[in-house]
């Protein structure tokens, strides 16, 4: 590998104190490197990229991470470095910065392909998510209305306050937040998890990657127009109303992680949980 784009959230490292690090450590070894010049947190539209990047380097939180996935949108290799809390997708530690890269430098590395959602609206827009996609209510505080179908035939009318599409990825994201299970985030399947649902039994449902899910947009409890807002990785947001709809699927693309150490889903989510 020879060229680096290094992606850092100036919220964590403020002094830039971490990205120079990992800059005098690649350039030492006379490695180019590009360096995002601005912070990726709120962005939302696609970020240029030089041609030829051989890793994407993100310093930061998963929030960072999903942000940095998000602007790319280009099949390039990832690697975080955890600045942020629990960090499931920030692969590195500070205080082994630079051992991180050594093993980079040395090819001792895998890649771990993560599956994507597409959301595609009633006019051809289509928006993607690594985490997950989340209708909600917009406005006024009422229960919302959601007409849910799986391959056209109808699952359930949920009345919520959302619903929650998630991949394995995100399932340890908003999904586990909202009573949702926990998968292996190398699965190929998508879980459906209602938010706050007003009924007994409304357990979150797990289906096959291959599955197509509609959700359309019920009117209110009365008759009115009700007014929902469409999320993808908590950004990218879009307002829809009663009668439209969303179908969401499984993505093409992929996210390309790169792993350094051959800890397991397992280990990693009894550690990051402990004491939760």
């Amino acid at each position: 590998m020879n060229q680096f784009f290094i992606v850092t959230n100036n919220r964590k490292d403020k002094d830039g104190r971490v990205t120079n690090r990992i800059l005098s450590f690649l350039e030492a070894r006379e490695k180019k490197c590009f360096v995002c010049d601005d912070d990726l947190y709120n962005r939302e539209e696609v970020l240029d990229i030089p041609e030829g990047i051989d890793l994407v380097i993100v310093i930061g939180g998963d929030g960072t991470m999903i942000g940095a996935v998000g602007s790319i949108q280009k099949s390039i290799p990832v690697l975080g470095v955890n600045m942020g809390t629990l960090g499931y997708l920030t692969e590195v530690e500070i205080d082994r910065v630079e051992d991180a890269l050594q093993q980079v430098l040395e090819g001792d590395y895998v890649i771990e392909e993560r599956m994507m959602l597409d959301g595609i609206f009633d006019d051809g827009e289509k928006k993607a998510a690594l985490n997950e996609i989340v209708v909600s209510r917009k406005g006024v505080l009422r229960l919302l209305q959601l007409n849910v179908y799986v391959n056209g035939a109808l699952l359930n009318t949920y009345e919520a306050d959302g619903i929650i599409i998630s991949t394995p990825t995100g399932s340890t994201a908003y999904n586990l937040s909202a009573g949702g299970p926990i998968v292996e985030p190398t699965a190929s399947m998508i879980v459906i998890t209602p938010i706050c649902s007003h009924a007994l039994n409304t357990s979150s449902i797990v289906l096959s990657a291959d599955d197509e899910i509609r959700i359309e947009m019920g009117e209110e409890r009365h008759g009115g127009q009700g007014e929902f807002n469409i999320s993808f990785d908590g950004k990218n947001m879009r307002d829809i109303v009663s009668g439209q709809s969303i179908t969401i699927k499984k993505s093409d693309n992929v996210t390309k992680l790169m792993k350094l150490s051959e800890i397991s889903f397992l280990e990693i989510l009894r550690k990051k949980m402990k004491g939760n």
